[in-house]
Formats: C-alpha cells, structure tokens, sequence
C-alpha cells in the first residue's frame, strides 16, 4: 500500500483500527483517524512540553485506551502519565497533584498541627450512576507523558507508520482492554439500573460523610467568628455577633482605627472642598462660570462696535 497522508496543517495523522462488531454487522475493522501535535495553550503550564492535543477522539476513548495505543507505537515503552479529557475542570496531571499532596504531607508528617488549621474538606457529591463516562463525537483529549522524549518519539513513531503504509501495524483500539474497561450495550445500562439503586449501606456511607464536611466547616465558621469579636475593622468598630458576651477589644487598636478613619475623612474633604459637595454648590459654580462667559463675551462686542464705528468715520482705505 502507498504511503498515505502523514500530517495536516499543524497536526500529525495518527490512523488507528477499530475491531469489527458482530452486533452492527461490520466484517472487517473501520479505520479512525487521530488529529495530534505539541500542546500548545493559550495559558502555559508547566506540562505542555510533554504533552500532545488530540482532536477527534473516539466517544468510548479511555485513559487504558490511550496508554495502549501509544505502548504499540513505541513498542510497549509508552510512558504516558495522565489523560485530560474535554470538559475535564483539570490543568495539570492528577498524577502531579497526587505527588505534590504526598511531598506535603510527608514535610508536615511528624508536625503538631495547630489549633484552626484545619484541611479543606470537599464535600462528597452523589453516587454515580454511570460507571463509564461517554465523550462526544469529534472531542478533544490531552495526553501528558513523563517527559518531553516520549513525545518526540511518538511523534518519529508515528512518521514512520506512514512510511511502512501497512495497516497491519496500526495500532487497534481497545486490544487487550476487554476485561480493563467497562463494557458497554447492554451491559452498560444494565450497570446503570443497578447504579441507579444503591444500598442502604452506601447511602449512610455517603451521608456520613457528607455531614462529617459540613460540621467541619460550621466549627471553623464558629472559630473565625468568635476571633472576630475582638478585632476592630478599618473604621474601629467591634464586630457584633450571636454566640454570648466576649471581652472588648484593645483600647489602643480602637483608638489607632479611630485615628485611621479621621485621616481618610480629611483627606476626602480636602479633595472635595474646592470641588463643591452638595448639587446646589455645584450649580452655582457653573452659573458663575457661564456668567464669567457671557461678560466676557459682551465686552468683544462691545469692542467689535467700537472698531466698526472707527472705521467708518475715518473711512476705508484700499489695500495696496
């Protein structure tokens, strides 16, 4: 077979086959073309280097799939790290995120921590009712690999699967991942109904849990608003709140707002005097200044008629 098609614009062609489905009666596999090249964002992060935007991923894709596919390119040393898909709230690995959670929790392991610094709790959203995510047709998907040689080498690997124009070295989708992933027709909604019902078991799970975040953060509201009952704000008043008497605040620190507040007043009243307050006080300077106007425009007009009239006794004398 003839070489065909390598890139496109900015994108390199990547063909991969699709196995044949009994079920739709396709006897042979359907070739899918991938649209990839260098992640280049218009906010840069610190991943873009080593990763590559695909366009035109299959709509049952997996981060499984995407690591196989490029395992067979480059003859199983495939080192992909994450996989970002469209719609995704995320801009740099989970695996980053997962090794920057545990270099800190080892800086801080053997560290008391102090009262009120509690973590941020996230609370627990509903169960899922799908046990496979589903993306749209034509969608996009950021692969990230371990370094920036993986990426050069998929991209040489890629160049030369056009040169060798074999289809039998294309990679195929979903090979070997039969029992990895979740399945899907049938099985797919079958799972689905049965999502749909939890057990009682996992409800209370999901309820404990849930309540567990918000008590957390109402006794962390608590705190923050019993330390707020002595700190004076800007204007040196004392924030006032439920929850019983506390002692007042500093007399120095009111006395320093205080002092604080009288400064900003006067400077305002300085940048305000020679502009006029009040409307009335604007109006009136702009009737004086029209007044001012119209003096002045009286008086050249009174000199104007005083030149005519001059010129007429003398009479006007031709230019020469």
């Amino acid at each position: 077979m003839a070489p065909t098609q390598a890139t496109i614009k900015d994108y390199t062609i990547l063909p991969i086959l699709l196995l044949s489905l009994p079920v739709l009666s396709l006897p042979s596999p359907a070739t899918h073309t991938l649209y990839l090249r260098p992640h280049a964002p218009k906010i840069p992060t610190e991943v873009d280097e080593r990763s590559l935007f695909l366009v035109n991923v299959p709509i049952d894709s997996t981060a499984s799939h995407f690591r196989a596919v490029f395992a067979h390119l480059l003859g199983g040393a495939g080192k992909v790290e994450d996989v970002i898909f469209e719609g995704e709230k995320r801009n740099i690995s989970s695996a980053l995120v997962e090794f920057k959670n545990s270099t800190t929790k080892d800086a801080n392991k053997g560290k008391k921590r102090k009262r009120g610094q509690d973590e941020d709790l996230e609370a627990p959203g509903l169960p899922e009712v799908w046990d496979r995510k589903l993306h749209r047709s034509g969608g996009t998907a950021v692969v990230v690999f371990v370094d920036l040689k993986s990426v050069e080498a998929v991209l040489r690997a890629v160049k030369k699967l056009h040169k060798s124009g074999k289809e039998s070295k294309y990679p195929v989708w979903g090979k070997g991942l039969e029992d990895k992933v979740e399945k899907l027709g049938s099985a797919r909604y079958a799972t689905h109904h049965a999502l749909r019902y939890p057990d009682t078991k996992t409800l209370q799970q999901n309820v404990d849990m849930f309540m567990t975040v918000f008590n957390s953060k109402e006794e962390r509201k608590k705190r923050e608003e019993k330390r707020g009952r002595n700190v004076p704000d800007e204007d040196g008043f004392v924030t006032v709140t439920r929850g019983g008497r506390v002692g007042p605040a500093r007399r120095e620190d009111a006395e320093e707002k205080k002092r604080e507040m009288e400064e900003r007043e006067e400077k305002k009243r300085k940048e305000r005097e020679g502009e006029g307050f009040y409307r009335f006080q604007v109006r009136e300077r702009r009737k004086m200044e029209q007044g001012e106007l119209v003096r002045q425009f009286e008086e050249d007009k009174k000199r104007v008629e005083k030149l005519r009239a001059s010129k007429g006794k003398r009479g006007i004398r031709p230019e020469n």
